[in-house]
C-alpha cells in the first residue's frame, strides 16, 4: 500500500483554533499495531450500527481479526462491508474506517505471518493460532480508506487517506 495523504480532520467553523503539527504515518501506524484490544463497527442489514471488540493485528497494512462466521460482525459485513476499527484510547485514539472482507483461505506465506503476529501479542493471554487454523473461514482482512488520529486533540488531529 502507498504512503497515505495527510491533511486535517473536517471540523465545523471555529471547533478547533490552529492546530499545530501533524501525526507520521509511522508513529500511527505502530500504535494501531501495538494495540492489544480493538472496537470493531459493522451495520447491520436494517442499517443500525454493532461494536464489538476484538483482538486483531496490523500486517502489511492491513487489520485482520477472527472469529467464526457465525458471529453478528460477520453476518453483517456480508451484505455491507463498510467497517469502522477504533482503540480503546478516547484521549488519543486511532480511528480506522475502510472495507472488510472475509478470507476463505489466506495465502500460506499470509497465514503464517498472521498466526505469529497474533502468537507474539497473544500467547500470554492464551491465544496461539495455527496459520491452518483459518482454512475454512473465520479470518477477516479490513483495508483502510482513511485513518483519524491525535495524541493531543487541539494540538495534531490528523486524518489519512490511502
Amino acid at each position: 500500500m502507498k504512503n497515505p495523504s495527510i491533511s486535517r480532520p473536517h471540523f465545523p467553523e471555529g471547533y478547533l483554533a490552529a492546530p499545530k503539527s501533524y501525526l507520521a504515518w509511522p508513529q500511527v501506524q505502530e500504535q494501531f499495531g501495538a494495540a492489544l484490544h480493538y472496537w470493531v463497527c459493522t451495520v447491520t442489514p436494517d442499517q443500525f450500527p454493532h461494536v464489538v471488540p476484538k483482538w486483531g493485528v496490523w500486517v502489511n497494512d492491513h487489520f485482520y481479526f477472527d472469529g467464526s462466521p457465525q458471529t453478528r460482525h460477520a453476518r453483517n459485513l456480508k451484505s455491507n462491508r463498510a467497517v469502522a476499527v477504533h482503540l480503546e484510547s478516547g484521549e488519543q485514539p486511532v480511528i480506522l474506517n475502510g472495507f472488510c472482507q472475509a478470507l476463505e483461505r489466506p495465502a500460506s506465506e499470509l497465514g503464517k505471518l498472521i498466526a505469529e503476529m497474533y502468537t507474539r501479542k497473544y500467547a500470554e493471554l492464551g491465544y496461539s493460532p495455527l496459520p491452518d487454523q483459518w482454512d475454512n473461514g473465520g479470518l477477516f482482512e479490513v483495508t483502510p480508506q482513511t485513518v483519524l488520529s491525535w495524541t493531543k486533540f487541539t494540538d495534531d488531529p490528523t486524518k489519512f487517506t490511502f
